[in-house]
């Protein structure tokens, strides 16, 4: 069950925008609320790189390599719609002469490359299934990321404490300037919703498989509030 933990943000911290016309009786005031969450899935980047006396022999090897992945992929229970192609490469591989630079490079070979991007939706099986595609030739990781397979629950969460913040910050703003914080006159998203990683808050690791820390995502909203004043 995912656990969603709300952070009040203290006034204590860099002040968001916040705009007071005294010709027009309005205070505009942006809040910022912030929520962490424990992320629920995980996209990691990976693939093979094979090398070979031909372009044919490299991409071959590479080939194979990667149907083995994704077979170990479909065994270890990841759908066959989580996994992407998300690169095909073929290159040339020469030898530079250190010695003579005016020598032209020999050709050697070629490296051919497959990555997949491989979305991962149950955490506990992450190790386990970096372990497997690795048994099975996967050489090249370019990258993992968590996040939230429904982000809607927290950025609601963020939501309602930026407009709390909002609401206690025009009424602070207004008492200081002597005034009353009247109703409000409109009421905006500024932006946010992105999740970002936090600490690492637990370990994820199957029997024999690789050590993975999920850590938390943060997720911020922000929200602007114009309210009238009165005297």
């Amino acid at each position: 069950m995912r656990q969603i933990f709300a952070i009040a943000l203290a006034g204590a911290m860099a002040l968001p925008a916040i705009g007071w016309s005294e010709t027009a009786g309005e205070l505009t005031v942006t809040g910022e609320g912030e929520v962490q969450v424990l992320p629920d899935m995980a996209t990691v980047t990976l693939g093979v790189e094979e090398q070979g006396d031909s372009a044919e022999e490299a991409m071959g090897k590479a080939s194979a390599r990667i149907a083995a992945v994704l077979k170990a992929l479909s065994g270890a229970g990841v759908a066959a719609e989580d996994v992407q192609t998300a690169g095909l490469t073929l290159n040339p591989v020469y030898e530079r002469a250190r010695d003579d630079v005016n020598r032209p490079p020999r050709l050697l070979g070629f490296e051919a490359g497959n990555t997949l991007r491989v979305t991962v939706r149950d955490l506990d099986a992450l190790g386990g299934i970096l372990d497997q595609v690795v048994s099975e030739g996967a050489n090249s990781f370019r990258g993992l990321s968590f996040g939230l397979q429904d982000p809607s629950m927290a950025r609601d969460d963020a939501r309602r404490d930026a407009v709390a913040d909002a609401m206690a910050r025009a009424a602070l703003i207004a008492e200081a300037a002597g005034v009353e914080r009247g109703p409000i006159l409109s009421i905006g998203e500024a932006g946010g919703g992105g999740a970002r990683p936090e600490f690492a808050a637990r370990l994820a690791m199957a029997d024999g498989g690789v050590p993975v820390a999920p850590g938390a995502l943060t997720v911020s909203e922000q929200i602007t509030i114009v309210f009238a004043l009165e005297q």
